[in-house]
């Protein structure tokens, strides 16, 4: 007899959604998936609507990544019109990001990792939250909550606003750096260097402990899927350069710029989920790939920066490379904390950051295509613009679209090596703690209205037989 174990709602992730388990009729699991039942629709929400409002609209899609959809908006506009912003503009918009790569990295490993982490996979759910971190560990839980305030405060400094970033437009970006606001953003980043170097460390050892606790996470959770990142060279970049797909071995497959994705990337859908999953271009076939940290490091040969550099070098040495293991995202999201605070020290002192910040622009009608590197991976805007300078089509391939047969995968292989048969508690821990390693902002991928909470459902012969909630 067939069933489906769902959970619901999912907790510790950016946004709701619902889990449902397949069993076959012997027990054994047949499928699983994520389920997001939120409309996806903000691309029709910007037709009609001036190109020149598109940072300022898009950065709303989102709280907890606006800087990553402001920036690649800004970028797509450049590309529109066909400009190229002054030296000084990229410096400081990469800047913007670094903030906000500290200040989200930091909310990931130490606000929604952080309890798996601090307080263990098999801890009580009613202490296993930032409250139980708190308590259990408050200098670190003081230092993590320090270190994404001072990522928070240089993304608002520059980018003018906290969560919703105003300065970067069409042809560079709004103000010029100034002597005063460079002394402040180089007091913030000084402090933000040791703090992220410290916790880094704190983070890693509380992973590795789980996983001489948790073996299975490693080899039970692997998933041998392309890799996708953006480098500069060989080099980590998250702000620009082209992207990179590499294969499970790490062969690089194809490198192209983003005005090219739809030649590469192919977006589809499911009948149960408003969430469109992306798969990449292998000649005559469909193959899945994974963003993110981790996907950015094994496309990379380095971060080019020094301690980060140092910890690639110890996954490199502890793990391999490419790394496949689902658990080890936490690893490399460690790493880029560290990269992130490196390179906004880079940036601040990079004297032609004083520089002229803006040039021109006017729009003539044809298309506009570009992308960053969001926390959790690859972001594409694409805009087809008309001569009026008005939106007549638009585009956004999210990560966490990118992301979801892996999710998918990742939650059958979580339920297949740990928990169909030892009770709800375990098996909401392992499929939630499967599901945050890949820190899914469904909002982005669904572009939500109203609220969805998560459950597990086990179902058989379309039957539910059991429902786990939390």
């Amino acid at each position: 007899m067939r069933q489906t174990i769902a959970i619901d709602p999912v907790t510790r992730i950016e946004g709701h959604a619902r889990v449902f388990l397949d069993l076959a009729d012997d027990g054994s699991l047949e499928s699983a998936g994520l389920i997001v039942n939120e409309l996806r629709g903000f691309e029709r929400i910007l037709v009609g609507m001036e190109a020149d409002r598109m940072p300022l609209v898009t950065a709303r899609i989102c709280g907890v990544c606006p800087s990553a959809h402001h920036l690649a908006a800004s970028k797509a506009l450049d590309r529109a019109a066909g400009v190229v912003p002054p030296p000084a503009a990229h410096l400081i918009r990469e800047l913007l990001y670094m903030g906000h790569f500290i200040h989200s990295h930091a909310l990931s490993l130490f606000v929604l990792q952080g309890p798996d982490l601090v307080l263990g996979l098999d801890a009580d759910p009613a202490v296993r939250n930032v409250v139980g971190v708190v308590s259990a560990v408050p200098e670190v839980a003081k230092k993590a909550l320090r270190l994404r305030t001072l990522g928070q405060r240089l993304n608002e400094m520059v980018g003018g606003r906290g969560v919703h970033p105003v300065t970067s437009v069409a042809g560079g970006v709004t103000f010029r750096m100034d002597d005063d606001r460079r002394r402040v953003l180089r007091g913030w980043i000084d402090e933000a260097v040791p703090l992220g170097v410290e916790l880094a460390g704190v983070a890693r050892t509380l992973l590795l402990k789980q996983l001489d606790l948790h073996p299975r996470l490693l080899g039970g959770w692997r998933q041998s899927t392309w890799h996708q990142g953006t480098v500069r060279g060989d080099v980590l970049n998250l702000y620009d350069g082209v992207i990179r797909q590499v294969d499970e071995s790490g062969a690089t497959e194809r490198e192209f710029d983003a005005a090219e994705y739809d030649r590469h990337l192919v977006e589809s859908t499911f009948d149960w989920s408003y969430m469109k999953p992306v798969m990449a271009r292998h000649g005559d076939q469909l193959v899945s790939y994974r963003v993110g940290p981790q996907a950015r490091l094994n496309c990379a040969t380095s971060t080019g920066t020094p301690v980060a550099d140092s910890l690639l070098q110890q996954m490199r040495g502890t793990f391999g490379h490419p790394v496949n293991e689902v658990v080890l995202q936490i690893y490399a999201r460690v790493i880029e904390l560290v990269y992130a605070c490196e390179r906004a020290k880079e940036l601040v002192e990079d004297e032609a950051i004083t520089g002229p910040t803006r040039v021109p622009v006017s729009f003539t009608g044809g298309r506009g295509t570009a992308h960053v590197e969001a926390p959790r991976g690859t972001l594409i805007h694409d805009y087809t613009i008309d001569d009026r300078g008005i939106v007549r089509a638009a585009n956004l391939i999210v990560a966490t679209q990118q992301n979801y047969l892996a999710i998918n995968k990742s939650i059958e292989l979580a339920a297949a090596t740990h928990v169909i048969d030892r009770g709800d508690d375990q098996l909401l821990n392992a499929i939630e703690f499967a599901i945050r390693c890949y820190d899914p902002c469904l909002s982005c991928a669904t572009h939500a209205i109203g609220r969805m909470p998560l459950d597990v459902a086990v179902r058989q012969q379309g039957r539910v037989i059991r429902t786990a909630r939390r």
